[in-house]
C-alpha cells in the first residue's frame, strides 16, 4: 500500500467519524451539524472557513436530517405547521446568506461564524428560558 493510499484511508476514515459525532450529536440535541462539523472541517482538515460552510450546506440536502427528524415525528414532536413556515425563511434566508458570504473574506466569515457560537453559547448558559 502506497503513502497516498494509506492517506486516502485515514482521510475518509476521518471524516466518517466525523459525520457520525455530528449526525449524533445533532440527532440527540438537535443542533445544527454546521456547529460541529464547520469548525472540525477547518481546523481537522484544513479547509477554508468557506469550504467547510459550503460542504457542510450540502450535508443538509435530503436525506441527512430524515432519520433524525423521523424519530421525533413517531414520537409527537414535529409541527408541520411550524416547520413549513421556517423552510419558506430558510430557502430565501440560506440563498441571500451564501450569496452574501461568498463575497466577503475567509477570516470576516470566520470570525463571524465564531461571534455567532459565542453569542449563542452565552445566551444559554446564562439566561434561563421561561
Amino acid at each position: 500500500m502506497n503513502l497516498m493510499t494509506s492517506t486516502a484511508i485515514v482521510s475518509i476514515t476521518g471524516l466518517l467519524i466525523l459525520g457520525l459525532c455530528a449526525g449524533y450529536i445533532s440527532g440527540l440535541a438537535g443542533i445544527g451539524g454546521g456547529i460541529i462539523l464547520v469548525p472540525a472541517l477547518v481546523y481537522f482538515f484544513g479547509f477554508s472557513q468557506h469550504q467547510a460552510q459550503g460542504t457542510t450546506l450540502a450535508l443538509l440536502l435530503p436525506p441527512i436530517g430524515l432519520p433524525a427528524a423521523w424519530q421525533y415525528y413517531k414520537d409527537g414532536f414535529w409541527d408541520f405547521k411550524v416547520a413549513w413556515v421556517v423552510i419558506a425563511g430558510f430557502v430565501l434566508g440560506s440563498y441571500l446568506g451564501g450569496k452574501f458570504a461568498i463575497n466577503v473574506s475567509d477570516q470576516v466569515v470566520r470570525k463571524a461564524f465564531a461571534i455567532l457560537m459565542m453569542l449563542v453559547a452565552a445566551k444559554m448558559l446564562f439566561f434561563n428560558p421561561k
